[in-house]
């Protein structure tokens, strides 16, 4: 037996969502003229989905990518809208003969549509007078709604029938130019009101329009009573908000108890136009428990967690044709995209049921729960950033108790491939990764030059600000903060090397430099290098000394004030660290005219000399080891680099 279809469930306002903000249909179909001129006139380039029976017109991406959504296509040649084939002709160049409605549907492969339509005795009503827009349900939609429903509708064709196909009807004639972002129409049943959201795509994207998440696959498709917009699925419509469809699903138990928790019950209840990415109960059940009750006890992270689920406006599955960042209620973005079929959210084919539509919204259901960065305690950032082997050796250092509690901290966690070796704990580790827990919540942008940062283990560390760089000390920022609940990651790319000493202290600690420290005490550069400053000691090693010939050795060791001139020439007057760099740039040194520095390979050069071993940090400074002496380059012509 029949199941009849309530007539409340035909009584939702038809809801459009628009992919461009001008008549997207005129510009994708002009395209796709052009790509199909060569076939003749009139006649316009398709791709169909390999496999399907899914059809687009072709954009310039499409056209030299032949994918949509992830997926190879072959196109196809057809006749343009409005144009018809004449035997022995090449190409499209009849027009169409501009007919009422009722015949229009016939012509467009909407014929399903104009035989229901005359049994609901609509025909009279659609080959009459007036100005009508029909979205009108191909004929493969129709062979696609589900046996139940479609009997159901069939066997009472003066209500059930009758009401569907007015609902599928709007009074006035509406070209795809009027589908614009924020309008608003009325459909015929029982005058229901009606609803259109858009949203713009690039100039080589495909623009796509959907009515309650069917999409138009032959629009603008003129009579001369109104207008045709063929549709790839029978629109049903429903009397629920999205509050409404997510109480009424045992299997969004804990979605619903979590929305009622956080006060956001009435917000989709309220008029508007969500998605709603919805966490099944089994979706909460694959998150640590421990996690799951930290989020649910915290009003603030819960209301985060369940905003990022939400998007600002309604998104139907079948308006996707590539990943596009889309932004929700929490304030960052979420890349929908798809794969082939499927709806993916961050890449992630996790959409299990798509376009459940309510007054106010459509819902799709997830498999997965979206934890967004601002409902993430510090250890939770970590493990969802590249720095598996930074986040190991902190649990390791037995810093989780500052990782998983609420002290407000910034993290500078190394990236993997800043580890030599197999990044085993030592006792020099684990105090050097407490210098890698700031204290506050930071972020990078508020940071400013010579800014002191305190850390965990009370020592003071320095921001530096480059054209193009932001370092502490010589970590310097190698991605975008984290911002979590409680506190803050930098991703950098070096592990931190905290100052020590002074550029005198660093160069006595390391016998590489004996000879230097000798030349400088000759010198009485020690006081200098010893004192409060910002210096960068381009240092020559041992070895340097040792390449000197005997008689460049005693010319320049047996005159203090050529020696002097030397070394000063060594030392820039600013302390630039080795990330810090761009491709080129200039120091100015405390004698002589320049230094000309640049990076290659990831190596850095000072004029030309290549930096052996970088980042000796210093209180006073910072010094790079170079195993040969620096001489002025010769005069070239001035190149456009940066001034230090």
């Amino acid at each position: 037996i029949p199941v009849p279809v309530p007539v409340p469930v035909l009584a939702l306002a038809l809801v459009l969502v628009v992919s461009a903000t001008r008549s997207p249909y005129q510009a994708v179909l002009r395209h796709s003229r052009i790509r199909g001129s060569q076939q003749g006139p009139n006649v316009c380039a398709m791709q169909q989905l390999k496999g399907t029976n899914r059809k687009y017109f072709t954009t310039c991406k499409q056209w030299y990518h032949r994918k949509v959504c992830g997926k190879p296509t072959v196109v196809s040649y057809e006749c343009c809208p409005g144009y018809e084939k004449i035997p022995g002709e090449r190409g499209c160049p009849a027009a169409l003969p501009l007919v009422n409605i009722y015949s229009t549907l016939a012509l467009v492969g909407a014929s399903t549509t104009q035989m229901y339509s005359e049994r609901a005795k609509l025909k009279e009503d659609i080959q009459g007078p007036g100005s009508v827009t029909f979205f009108a349900p191909s004929n493969q939609a129709w062979a696609a709604l589900p046996t139940e429903i479609l009997d159901a509708l069939v066997s009472n064709v003066n209500i059930e029938l009758l009401n569907a196909l007015h609902y599928h009807m709007v009074n006035g004639r509406l070209t795809s130019a009027e589908l614009k972002h924020g309008s608003s129409f009325t459909s015929m049943y029982l005058t229901s009101p009606s609803t259109s959201t858009s949203t713009a795509t690039g100039s080589c994207s495909t623009p796509i329009v959907t009515v309650n998440c069917a999409r138009l696959i032959k629009p603008d498709q003129h009579a001369t009573n109104g207008v045709v917009h063929v549709v790839d699925r029978v629109i049903t419509a429903v009397s629920n908000t999205v509050n409404t469809i997510i109480d009424m699903d045992d299997n969004l138990e804990t979605l619903r108890t979590a929305m009622a928790a956080a006060g956001l019950t009435s917000l989709l209840d309220s008029e508007g136009q969500f998605t709603v990415f919805a966490p099944t109960n089994e979706a909460f059940q694959k998150i640590p428990q421990e996690t799951l009750n930290r989020i649910l006890g915290d009003p603030v992270a819960l209301r985060d967690l369940l905003n990022y689920h939400i998007l600002k406006h309604m998104q139907c599955a079948e308006s996707i044709l590539s990943g596009t960042p889309m932004e929700t209620l929490q304030g960052t973005v979420l890349e929908v995209g798809c794969d082939g079929d499927q709806m993916t959210l961050n890449g992630n084919a996790i959409v299990t049921e798509k376009d459940q539509l309510g007054t106010n919204g459509v819902v799709h259901y997830i498999s997965e729960l979206l934890i967004p960065d601002s409902a993430k305690v510090l250890l939770e950032l970590a493990e969802s950033s590249s720095v598996t082997v930074a986040t190991k050796l902190f649990v390791e250092a037995g810093l989780a108790s500052h990782l998983t509690g609420s002290e407000p901290l910034t993290m500078l966690a190394p990236l993997d491939e800043a580890f030599r070796g197999s990044g085993v704990m030592t006792p020099e580790l684990r105090k050097l990764l407490r210098n890698h827990l700031v204290k506050g919540r930071l972020s990078s942008s508020a940071l400013y030059h010579g800014q002191e940062l305190e850390t965990l283990a009370g020592l003071k560390l320095r921001v530096f600000v480059y054209r193009n760089n932001l370092c502490i000390e010589n970590a310097c920022i190698a991605a975008h903060d984290k911002t979590g609940r409680f506190a803050a990651l930098f991703t950098v790319h070096k592990v931190l090397t905290p100052p020590t000493g002074t550029i005198m202290d660093v160069l006595m600690e390391d016998e590489r430099f004996s000879l230097l420290v000798d030349a400088l005490q000759k010198t009485g550069l020690v006081e200098l290098l010893s004192q409060q400053g910002a210096l960068t000691l381009f240092a020559p090693t041992n070895e340097a000394f040792y390449a000197l010939t005997p008689a460049e050795h005693s010319a320049l060791l047996g005159n203090r004030e050529e020696l002097l001139a030397v070394l000063r020439y060594h030392l820039g007057d600013a302390l630039l660290v080795s990330g810090g760099m761009s491709s080129h740039a200039r120091v100015k040194p405390l004698q002589g005219d320049k230094l000309e520095l640049a990076v290659r390979n990831y190596t850095m050069y000072v004029n030309k000399v290549p930096v052996t071993d970088a980042d000796f940090m210093a209180t006073n400074g910072v010094v790079h080891a170079v195993r040969s002496f620096i001489k002025p380059l010769r005069e070239s012509p001035p190149q456009e680099g940066d001034e230090l």
